[in-house]
């Protein structure tokens, strides 16, 4: 059994390390319990981000489905794409409220990170 001493977020936590069977690691956690966040409480990220009007991709992905046309008024946190990436449906909320002055996806649309979704007026 070996000891090993791990710093996670500023804090140390002792750990015991044996072999296991066929040589596979097994860990025992010794240490004072870590602090879970409460994720009910935490902000929610937006998705995406907008810079002057303009709503960018967070992530490369394909556009499944344009909730929203041209000259549209939305919400501030209304739902205005869904974009799929590595298997996950992400929803991209409108960061602001205004209106939908032009789209330049659609659906099916393959996007890298950054691109251009839409702008809001």
């Amino acid at each position: 059994m070996r000891k090993f001493t791990v710093r996670v977020n500023g804090k140390s936590y002792q750990v015991e390390v044996e072999e296991g069977p066929a040589g596979a690691p097994a860990a025992r956690f010794r240490g004072p319990a870590p602090e879970v966040p409460d994720l009910a409480s935490a902000p929610t990220p937006t998705g995406a981000s907008p810079v002057g009007g303009k709503l960018t991709s967070p992530m490369p992905g394909t556009i499944i489905e344009v909730k929203v046309k041209e000259g549209e008024t939305v919400e501030q946190g209304q739902v205005l794409l869904i974009l799929e990436a590595m298997k996950m449906e992400n929803e991209i909320p409108a960061p602001a409220g205004g209106r939908i002055a032009s789209i330049a996806v659609e659906d099916g649309s393959v996007v890298s990170s950054g691109d251009l979704l839409l702008v809001i007026e």
